[in-house]
């Protein structure tokens, strides 16, 4: 042992060649007990594949000896050879008063192979030897919430948080919170969110997301507030905060919280939308328009943002706008029938009537079966003198409502009139 104490001080003086060399040369000599104490060094510097060789040989001589295999196990799993530590593990049996820990090991050896029901099978065994152990039921609750069985996870949960909040350095409150709120018990895992103390700006927003899910904005808000005051740069928050801020009807904290988002994340389409609504909302029409259109140029598939500058182009009468942004739009390939609508309509009220006659025949191939649109088109030929189209489209609109009276009879008088010409 002498050469080895030797080797243990040249390590603890940084000489690290030195020592590794004095146990290379000393190893062949060494007998059974230090070529233990080797491998355990060899562990301990990192040296695995070495330490590993050592105790193979060591195996081969005492086949039984529990302590050589666990440690051969442990420099498995170190060197992601978890194969090989599972078939080792795999020969011990209940007579091994070491079987509890192999279970353990075992399960979450099977568990990163994706083995999930091997590695519950591993852990109910375990809890059978010792159905009080709190780390089995926390090792089953984490395999059931690791495999979103929330529902399972709970119970094991429950049992371990009696015992202790933190247990391997995870917050056993939370993971109940998460696992409630995944069931859809959002008062439930409310109560435990509440017990949490943390600055972790995730587990806040997580919190704050289940309070507006269980329509508690109060949490909701104070969390997410505790968000930004953390972490301002955590650009989920915003979106979510102004929102509450509108529902609460604090618009003008709304807006102003929507724009330092829109400053952190600048490619936030959803964000500058709601930056466009809010402002409208506040009076900042040219602001509304201006946030609108950015969320339409960062997507022009944002049918929500096209269609809200549609609406508020429409309420100011502005449909040169209209049909400016929806030709852009039907350039960029977003054939959408909704925008060939809109365009009809706004091409009609600037008076190009050939033009919105071309849209509105586009449109019929989406809105055949869609009566508002039926009603409007047909007027619409009626008054381009184009009768005939009009009364078949009011005959198709009739068979979809027959209830339209009205409709009915100016059908009537419309077919009488062409049949006078």
């Amino acid at each position: 042992m002498e050469e080895i104490h030797r080797a243990i001080k040249l390590m603890e003086q940084y000489k690290t060649d030195e020592a590794i060399s004095t146990l290379e040369n000393y190893l062949p000599q060494a007998n059974e007990d230090e070529k233990y104490t080797i491998a355990e060094l060899y562990q301990q510097w990192g040296m695995l594949e070495d330490a590993k060789m050592i105790l193979l040989g060591l195996t081969q001589q005492y086949p039984n000896e529990t302590d050589l295999k666990l440690m051969l196990a442990d420099i498995h799993i170190d060197l992601q050879e978890d194969q090989e530590a599972i078939e080792l593990l795999n020969r011990f049996g209940p007579q091994d008063e070491e079987y509890l820990e192999v279970l353990l090991q075992l399960a979450d050896l099977y568990q990163t192979q994706g083995l999930f029901e091997v590695a519950e099978q591993k852990l109910l065994e375990a809890k059978q030897i010792d159905p009080s152990e709190v780390l089995i039921d926390f090792a089953l609750g984490e395999l059931s919430f690791s495999n979103g069985e929330y529902q399972k996870a709970i119970p094991y949960y429950e049992k371990v948080h009696m015992n202790q909040q933190i247990f391997a350095e995870v917050d056993i409150s939370i993971r109940l919170a998460e696992s409630y709120a995944a069931t859809g018990e959002f008062e439930k895992s409310l109560e435990y969110f509440h017990v949490v103390e943390t600055d972790d700006v995730d587990v806040l927003f997580r919190y704050g997301f289940i309070g507006y899910r269980a329509n508690r904005l109060d949490i909701a808000k104070q969390a997410w507030e505790q968000v930004i005051d953390l972490d301002p740069e955590f650009q989920s928050v915003y979106l979510y905060l102004a929102e509450v801020y509108e529902t609460e009807g604090m618009l003008k904290e709304a807006y102003q919280i929507a724009q330092k988002g829109i400053e952190i994340d600048r490619f936030n389409k959803d964000l500058y939308l709601v930056a466009g609504s809010l402002a409208r909302k506040v009076g900042e029409a040219q602001a509304s328009y201006q946030y609108a259109r950015e969320a339409v140029s960062i997507d022009p598939g944002f049918k929500e943002a096209v269609l809200f500058l549609v609406e508020n182009y429409k309420q100011d009468e502005d449909f040169e706008a209209i049909i400016d942004l929806l030709h852009h739009i039907i350039e960029q390939g977003e054939e959408d029938g909704y925008y060939k609508w809109e365009l009809a309509k706004a091409l009609k009220e600037e008076e190009s009537y050939s033009d919105a006659l071309k849209f509105y025949q586009d449109a019929y191939n989406t809105f055949r079966e869609d009566t508002d649109f039926l009603k409007e088109y047909g007027y619409f030929l009626v008054e381009e003198g184009r009768r005939k189209e009009a009364i078949a489209l009011f005959e198709h609109y009739l068979t979809i409502e027959p209830s339209d009276t009205e409709l009915e009879e100016y059908t009537l008088r419309l077919k009488d009139q062409a049949n006078d010409f």
